[in-house]
């Protein structure tokens, strides 16, 4: 998913803020109300991140543990700026890599 907004920097109350348009809470009503960080990746680039009020208990200490640990990755992965994107010449190399390998079925051996 790519949806893209702009934003504006604002002036709210005694501080400054980003200004989101209305589309975004339309098309994204899960992060009304949010709250979240921001990260500065270069002089000229950040990545925010929301985090959604969750609704659904279930699972809360697997969900919480598994942010965790995303968080952790994603801010080790920004660490040297030296993110690039998946293409499909590694994909192919990745397949060709596991080409032939046969996984036993674990659910055999458990019963």
């Amino acid at each position: 998913m790519s949806d893209s907004y702009k934003i504006r920097s604002t002036k709210i109350g005694n501080s400054a803020g980003f200004r989101l348009p209305a589309e975004f809470y339309r098309e994204h009503p899960q992060f009304a109300n949010a709250s979240g960080w921001i990260q500065v990746l270069s002089p000229d680039t950040a990545i925010v991140k929301i985090i959604p009020e969750s609704v659904d208990h279930e699972d809360e200490e697997d969900s919480l543990v598994m942010r965790l640990f995303l968080d952790f990755a994603t801010a080790e992965a920004l660490k040297n700026n030296s993110l690039q994107p998946y293409t499909t010449e590694m994909s192919k190399a990745a397949h060709k890599l596991i080409e032939g390998v046969e996984l036993e079925d674990e659910s055999l051996e458990d019963g």
